[in-house]
């Protein structure tokens, strides 16, 4: 069994477009040459790896196995390419990292920048996804490391504990409900909101919510930061929904905070990765660096 990595890109290219006309386009190879590779491929098998249909291919179940691998193997291949090429940079390594939106904006930034203080040959990419993502990327080796909800990470992944994140709802001082402690997502569901761009994780995370009470959520403002979004809600603009943290850290004290009950309101995040013996050892060290900032 002989597979380069001409191979590989052109599988996982295939697969993401599930054509394979598509997939020769985009790994810039002849349609010929491209279905001769992939029946190569299932010929060392002896297995079938696409179903071809009229509209493109489907995976089979041997073909899911291998685009797995296949993307551990690419990922693993542009890690060694990415560290080597920076030694002439001066730069060791170059670590990937997902993270949900609170965890990104206000859990991450003061243990992250004492580890790179501390690893000044090390640089830290820190993307934001939905911690469903994060799990799925970790565990395909497209990601090093991840903070994600622990509640939604599952089994096969290495984690500890990292610190409570609970949403709470914010309103202006003069809101009729400004003097609740607290309040169920369906009593507000319904009312006009200040939220982050359509494409945060958070906000994703609570319009799904909103739609499982078959309620459209009707955002007024949307806005990049936590910060301006507390603005927006203290001028009366609508309410919202953020993290605690976030909150507490927003200079004004005009704005009151509300507990939200639902059970999704209160979660626990993560530090999750593949397992530690499959890490290379910079992740390790960041790993065991954000142990030490843990919360929980």
């Amino acid at each position: 069994m002989h597979f380069d990595l001409v191979d590989m890109r052109l599988f996982v290219a295939i697969a993401e477009a599930r054509s394979i006309t598509h997939g020769a386009e985009r790994s810039a190879l002849a349609l010929a040459s491209a279905s001769a590779r992939i029946k190569g491929m299932e010929a060392a098998l002896g297995v079938p790896l696409l179903e071809r249909q009229r509209r493109g291919v489907r995976l089979t179940a041997a073909g899911e196995s291998l685009l797995d691998h296949a993307r551990i193997v690419l990922h693993q291949m542009a890690a060694m390419q990415g560290e080597l090429s920076a030694y002439a940079r001066g730069l060791k390594a170059r670590i990937h990292m997902l993270a949900n939106t609170s965890g990104a904006s206000e859990h991450l930034p003061k243990a992250l920048a004492s580890f790179l203080a501390k690893h000044p040959a090390i640089s830290v990419d820190v993307e934001e996804r939905e911690s469903a993502e994060i799990a799925t990327a970790l565990a395909s080796g497209a990601a090093d490391i991840g903070l994600a909800i622990d509640a939604m990470l599952p089994e096969g992944l290495d984690r500890f504990p990292f610190c409570a994140d609970r949403l709470v709802l914010i309103v202006p001082p003069g809101d009729e409900i400004a003097q609740r402690r607290q309040t169920g997502f369906r009593d507000v569901a319904a009312r006009e909101f200040v939220g982050l761009t359509e494409v945060s994780a958070l906000q994703s995370h609570i319009a799904t919510h909103a739609a499982q009470l078959g309620v459209r959520m009707r955002v007024r403002a949307r806005l990049r930061s936590f910060d301006a979004i507390c603005q927006m809600v203290e001028a009366g603009v609508g309410v919202a929904i953020i993290p605690e943290a976030a909150a507490r850290g927003y200079r004004s004290t005009r704005i009151r905070t509300i507990r939200i009950t639902d059970p999704w309101a209160s979660r626990r995040l993560a530090i999750c990765t593949r397992s530690r013996q499959s890490l290379p050892r910079p992740v390790q060290q960041l790993a065991d660096h954000l142990k030490m900032f843990a919360k929980l």
